[in-house]
Formats: C-alpha cells, sequence, structure tokens
C-alpha cells in the first residue's frame, strides 16, 4: 500500500467515526423519546406512523437528488435492512417500553454493537482481529456493571426484555446489512429506499392503529414521536449508514457503547437528574476500549 492510499484510508476511518458519532448522538435520545411516546399513543402507532413519516421525507429527499432506483439485488438487501431498522427495532422496543423504563432498555441495548460486529462477519466479510473483540467485551463488560451497580438493572427476565432482545438482533442484521450496501448507495440513500420499501407494511398498520386506538398525546407525546420520525427514524440514519460504510462495520459499530452512558447524561441535562462518580468513570474507560477498537485493523 502506497503512502497516499494511506492516508486516504486513514480519512475515510476519520471520517467513518466521526459521521457515527453523530448517528449516535441522535439515536441517544431515541428510548427516552420513545417512552415518552408510548406514554400517550398507541406503541403500533408510534413504531409504524414514525416510519410513514419519515418515508415521506425519504420520498422527497430522492425526489430532489433524483436518485435512481436500486437494482434487483439491491432491492432484497433493502428489505432486509428495512425489517431490522424500519419495522423490528421500533416495533420490539416501543413494546418493550409500554412497561419497561428507558434506562433498564438501555441495559439489554448495550449489546447491539456485539450483534452488529457478529453480523458484520456474517453478511459484511469484514474479519476484526482478537484485540478488537476483547476491547469491545471490556467496554461491554464495563457498561453492564456500570448498569448493575448503580441500581439500573433489577428483578427477573420479562417479556420487555424478551422484546429488547428481539429488537437487538434484527437491529444489529439492518446495521450490518445497511452499512454494507451504503458502500453502493450511500447512507442516505440506503435509509431512504429502505422506508420507501417499507411502506405497503408500515402504511396499512399506522392506520389500523390510528383506527383502533385513534392518537391523543399533549406536547410533549407529539414532540417526542416528532424526534422519532425525522432524527431516530431518518437524519441519523444519514450519519450512522455514512459511518459505517467508511470506517467499518464492526469498527464504527462499538461507537454504540457510549449510547448508554449518552442516555444518562442526557437524564441529568434535560431531567435534572444528578451524574455520580461512578458514571464518569465508567464513560472514561468505555470511551478507551471504543479508542481501541479503532485503533485495531481488521482482516479481509
Amino acid at each position: 500500500m502506497t503512502a497516499q492510499s494511506s492516508a486516504t484510508a486513514s480519512r475515510a476511518v476519520t471520517g467513518g467515526i466521526v459521521l457515527g458519532a453523530l448517528g449516535v448522538l441522535a439515536f441517544s435520545l431515541s428510548l427516552p423519546f420513545t417512552r415518552v411516546a408510548v406514554a400517550d399513543l398507541d406503541p403500533w402507532f408510534v413504531a409504524f406512523g414514525r416510519a410513514v413519516g419519515a418515508a415521506a421525507l425519504a420520498w422527497v429527499y430522492l425526489r430532489v437528488t433524483a436518485a435512481s432506483a436500486p437494482t434487483r439485488r439491491q432491492w432484497r438487501r433493502l428489505a432486509i435492512v428495512a425489517l431490522g431498522v424500519v419495522v423490528g427495532f421500533p416495533l420490539f422496543t416501543s413494546l418493550a417500553l409500554t412497561t419497561s423504563t428507558s434506562a433498564h432498555g438501555a441495559v439489554v441495548i448495550t449489546v447491539l454493537p456485539a450483534m452488529t460486529a457478529v453480523f458484520a462477519v456474517l453478511r459484511a466479510g469484514e474479519r476484526p482481529p482478537a484485540l478488537f473483540w476483547l476491547a469491545s467485551l471490556g467496554g461491554l463488560a464495563v457498561v453492564l456493571t456500570f448498569l448493575v451497580t448503580s441500581g439500573t438493572v433489577h428483578g427477573e427476565l420479562t417479556s420487555a426484555d424478551l422484546f429488547l432482545l428481539i429488537a437487538v438482533i434484527l437491529c444489529g442484521l439492518g446495521y450490518a446489512e445497511g452499512g454494507a450496501l451504503a458502500r453502493e448507495l450511500g447512507g442516505a440513500r440506503t435509509i431512504c429506499w429502505a422506508l420507501i420499501i417499507s411502506l405497503p407494511v408500515t402504511i396499512p398498520t399506522t392506520v389500523t392503529s390510528a383506527w383502533v386506538s385513534p392518537p391523543h398525546a399533549g406536547v410533549s407525546g407529539w414532540a417526542a414521536f416528532g424526534y422519532l420520525t425525522v432524527v431516530s427514524m431518518f437524519l441519523g440514519f444519514f450519519a450512522w449508514y455514512g459511518g459505517l460504510a467508511r470506517g467499518g462495520i464492526a469498527k464504527v459499530g462499538q461507537i454504540q457503547l457510549m449510547q448508554p452512558l449518552l442516555t444518562l447524561a442526557w437524564s441529568a441535562l434535560l431531567l435534572g437528574e444528578a451524574v455520580s462518580r461512578s458514571s464518569i468513570a465508567a464513560a472514561l474507560i468505555v470511551l478507551g476500549c471504543v479508542v481501541l477498537t479503532q485503533r485495531t485493523r481488521s482482516k479481509g
């Protein structure tokens, strides 16, 4: 590899990390805002209605940019993306958060980076080295330990936990497939086409949900729904899929280890909750693990 090509690759990885971090920042508010939204709105409406709203934005974007239609092979892969991030994750997190807190949900979601890395191996052909897996598991262990010792987790396995685990599996698949496909379509077009291909499912479900349980919510409920539609389901993926495509799905995916701690930080900033020294220490250790994963080189 020449010095020029090495520098270009390094810039691509750096750009991927920056975009990935922006995506994680956007997604870090998803669980709290889902919790707020489902307090007033039907979880099926929250899950599928935001996808319909985001699809409308996607249609405008695709028309303005005169994006060409995907190939038949890309449509099949977009269906996998849609199953994971447009339908699966929003639905099962919405169902879970009708009875579970967003803080508890953050615990289960902590395994998402590892799941994304697994699917990066299975679907995208990436081969992270052993040091990468050790650093990833180390960061996962720190976050879980912190959340358990801080009293966030208690009790036995519930249906909400099972819903969250299903959400994690489907989301990891959708992240890995979408990140790989974004190398061909770009991050923005990948999520836009995934939203469009989901409309035959999302529109009927949204209409049925609204018919059975007419949506009524206060300002906070609709504001949360608006964030989930515009940011969590649309703009956040512009940065996230772009980052995965540029920096590597497994590597950039590990930035999500910071997401549970960011969620707690939002609680302090927006809700006035105190942030303990242990949370700061945990954040610094996890940040070190994330940096270590970025310094490893993938095989193949």
